[in-house]
């Protein structure tokens, strides 16, 4: 098993033509150890979301190597990579998308029904439990406060026992007090099931819960900071907003 769960070498990640050429990542270098909680931060457009993107296989790069554990993401087809994704990687986004019509357990248990696999009611059950809906399997979106609906979307991204979790501004939607619960629960599962959590995020408090905060300015690596405080987090942010282009 290597020690790193995702590894980027020489990422570069381009859009457009011509004088509509656009770089996102620029021959990113990146190792994300197993285990680990990791948090990218940077001013808008610094290519965040873009690094996420193609670290997860949802996007690829234009150049360089994307590795999750020993298997190298540019070399699949279509068909392989989705399959990754869908056995691997886990995804917890902003936007909590669940389908209204169907119940906490029904939106939880969806990757195994889209993956062709029968879902065992128990373990459904177990994942609901974990991050603390036991109670509410039988509930609606609709019924469910918007921590909730978070939690029941960390507990669809955990049902496929992923061994890396991508958030992409998992707590954005949410008032403080709720997002610092949801953080918690991922800190919970990195230091108690030792699951690699990769998130994206804005904020320096909801970065403060990562063993380390990772920097992009223009699609560049600008640093990182390692068991930072929010304040410490804070400060180098406002001095990256000040870096020129």
């Amino acid at each position: 098993m290597t020690d790193h769960a995702i590894q980027l070498q020489s990422v570069t990640r381009r859009y457009g033509t011509g004088s509509g050429l656009v770089t996102a990542l620029d021959h990113v270098s990146l190792a994300f150890p197993a285990g680990t909680f990791t948090a990218v931060m940077g001013p808008s457009g610094s290519g965040k979301s873009t690094l996420l993107q193609c670290a997860a296989g949802l996007d690829r790069p234009t150049g360089g190597s994307v590795r999750i554990g020993g298997t190298e993401l540019t070399e699949l087809s279509e068909r392989k990579l989705t399959l990754l994704r869908r056995e691997r990687i886990g995804f917890v986004f902003q936007a909590f998308n669940l389908l209204p019509s169907l119940t906490a357990e029904q939106n939880v248990a969806l990757p195994l029904r889209l993956a062709g696999r029968r879902p065992k009611k128990a373990r459904v059950r177990e994942v609901l439990r974990q991050v603390g809906l036991g109670e509410r399997a039988g509930h609606r979106p609709s019924e469910l406060s918007g921590g909730q609906q978070q939690r029941v979307a960390l507990a669809r991204a955990l049902i496929t026992r992923p061994e890396v979790l991508f958030g992409d501004e998992p707590t954005g939607a949410l008032d403080s007090r709720t997002g610092r619960e949801v953080l918690s629960l991922l800190r919970g599962m990195v230091d108690a099931d030792g699951r690699t959590v990769v998130m994206v995020t804005h904020d320096p408090v909801a970065a403060s819960y990562a063993d380390r905060v990772v920097f992009l300015v223009d699609g560049r690596v600008h640093g990182e900071l390692a068991g930072a405080s929010a304040d410490a987090i804070a400060t180098r942010m406002t001095g990256l907003e000040a870096v020129p282009c």
